[in-house]
C-alpha cells in the first residue's frame, strides 16, 4: 500500500478506495496522508483530496509575518510566550505561540498599543489562558502604526501583559 503527503486546510473527507487522515505538522499547516492500494488509486485520490481540500495552487501567496514580539507579564501577572502577526491573501491575523501562558485574572482582552492600551483597537477577550490561538484583525484595523499587543483586564482598566512587536 502506497502513502502520499499533501499539505491541505483542515476538512474531512471520505472516499471510496482511499483512508483520509488529517494530522499537524506544524502549527501553520495540515497534513493529509492519504493511503491507497494501487498506484492509479492513488493518483485519482490525491488530485480528489486536492480539489476537496482546497489546497492553495501553485503561486498563491504565502503567508507573511508581518511583526512579532514576546510577552512579559504586568502588574504582578506572568505572561510568557511569543505572538506575530500573520498576512495571507490580504487577511491579517494576530497569532499566539502554543508556548503562550498566562497565569489568569478577571476580563482578560487582546488589543494593540503604541505606548499603552489603544481600547479601539480590542481583538476581543482572551480565549485561552495558555496555548496557540487566533484573532482575526479587522480589515480597517491599520496594524502598521501599533508597536505592541496588550493583554488588558477591563473590570479593573490594568495591563496584564504586553508584547512589543516589530
Amino acid at each position: 500500500m502506497a502513502t502520499a503527503k499533501i499539505f491541505v486546510t483542515p476538512v474531512s473527507i471520505r472516499a471510496e478506495h482511499a483512508k483520509l487522515t488529517l494530522g499537524h505538522e506544524s502549527s501553520r499547516s495540515e497534513i493529509v496522508t492519504v493511503s491507497t492500494p494501487s498506484a492509479a488509486a492513488r493518483g485519482a485520490a490525491m488530485l480528489f483530496a486536492v480539489i476537496l481540500c482546497g489546497a492553495a495552487p501553485a503561486g498563491s501567496a504565502a503567508a507573511k509575518t508581518l511583526k512579532s514580539g514576546d510577552f512579559t507579564g504586568a502588574s504582578g501577572h506572568d505572561v510568557s510566550g511569543s505572538v506575530r502577526i500573520e498576512e495571507t491573501g490580504g487577511k491579517a491575523v494576530l497569532q499566539f505561540s502554543s508556548d503562550f501562558a498566562f497565569d489568569g485574572a478577571p476580563d482578560p482582552k487582546v488589543a494593540f498599543g503604541r505606548g499603552g492600551y489603544d481600547p479601539k483597537s480590542l481583538l476581543g477577550p482572551l480565549k485561552s489562558d495558555a496555548g496557540a490561538q487566533n484573532y482575526a484583525i479587522p480589515a480597517g484595523l491599520d496594524v502598521s502604526g501599533y508597536n505592541e499587543v496588550w493583554i488588558w483586564c477591563e473590570e479593573f482598566a490594568v495591563p496584564l501583559g504586553m508584547a512589543r512587536i516589530k
